[in-house]
């Protein structure tokens, strides 16, 4: 699957550490210093062709994001940073052992996470090695671009341009859209949400482009491999509840994953066609804590379809019953968003 973009939304947002505080602090201020205007970057002739040609992508997106879906019109994907690295930053996700909850952190201004970002793989990988020793399942996702909400002008960053063109457009609308409405505590409206104007962005992209729409492909194995993924964690967190001893559910735990590999392998050469972008995922080992951001993403999409749908499928009329959406008590919210989904 393509890597989640996960927002790091802990960052300058308080933590429980002095250093960890110190470190997110250092390394968005190190991303701050290292912004040069994508005007400039795109007119140096020192600039590679790809780049440009990339960064004129973004910038286009950029504009069409404000113009044609009511995206925040700010400073926020003006600016380029060539990275010291693959990635920007990475997640850290645990779970207990016999558990599929996650690992909580919470932060003043971002809400409850159900991770710890770092901007250095080396601190990333103490903080894995801390959750292992503490017993738990442990999982470190590559983030590729975040949000700060609007706190500071994001940039574009080079871990974003080796993606196709759809991936560049839509990651830029996708976090533009959690600058323009985020409920604190609530990972899977916000990322739903998101993803939602992320997809009609993309497809309202290509139209007024002159392109041939997205090829639904992709998205509906997505959904379908998303699916089965939820299922198992679904499966494994009735089993963990069942009156059975702990070396028991190991047992049953390690089963469980065994036949969801023989479930893939059936499910790739017969629905998938013999697709095999699933296959490095499935090829890492598999605990509790690999599961955890599946759903964040598309939980609530087909909601959010519904109710743009509902909205006459203009963008101020759907912004405004999102927000409405946003400041309904977490049950009234995930009542509306049921009956949204379900016709």
């Amino acid at each position: 699957m393509r890597v989640l973009l996960v927002a790091m939304l802990a960052l300058l947002a308080g933590c429980r550490t002095a250093g960890y505080y110190a470190h997110v602090t250092h390394g968005q201020m190190a991303l701050l210093a290292a912004r040069k205007p994508i005007d400039k970057v795109v007119g140096d002739p020192r600039t590679s062709d790809k780049v440009r040609q990339r960064l004129v992508t973004a910038s286009e997106a950029r504009r069409f994001a404000s113009a044609q879906l009511g995206l925040p019109d700010n400073r926020s994907y003006t600016y380029y940073v060539q990275l010291d690295r693959p990635w920007v930053a990475w997640n850290v996700f645990a779970t207990p052992e016999l558990s599929v909850d996650p690992v909580v952190h919470c932060f003043p201004f971002a809400g409850c996470v159900s991770y710890r970002g770092y901007f250095n793989r080396d601190l990333a990988n103490r903080e894995a090695a801390r959750q292992r020793a503490a017993g738990n399942d442990v999982s470190i996702g590559d983030v590729p671009a975040y949000s700060t909400l609007g706190w500071f002008a994001d940039p574009v960053l080079s871990s974003m341009l080796g993606w196709d063109d759809d991936d560049l457009v839509g990651t830029i609308f996708h976090e533009l859209a959690h600058q323009k409405i985020y409920v604190k505590n609530d990972s899977s409206f916000n990322e739903s949400y998101a993803n939602f104007v992320e997809q009609e962005g993309v497809r309202e992209w290509h139209a007024a482009k002159g392109l041939t729409a997205p090829d639904p492909k992709g998205d509906m194995l997505s959904r379908s491999f998303t699916e089965q993924v939820l299922a198992l964690r679904e499966r494994l967190k009735t089993m963990y509840t069942q009156p059975m001893s702990d070396d028991a559910k190991r047992v049953a735990k390690a089963e469980a994953f065994e036949v969801f590999r023989g479930e893939y392998l059936a499910w790739r050469e017969n629905e998938a066609g013999g697709d095999h972008r699933y296959d490095r995922w499935m090829a890492q080992p598999m605990n509790n804590a690999r599961l955890l951001p599946f759903g964040l993403y598309d939980q609530w999409t087909g909601a959010f379809a519904a109710l743009f749908e509902q909205s006459g499928r203009q963008w101020p009329a759907f912004f405004a019953e999102v927000q409405a959406l946003a400041k309904q008590p977490p049950a009234e919210r995930t009542q509306h968003l049921t009956s949204l989904k379900t016709p």
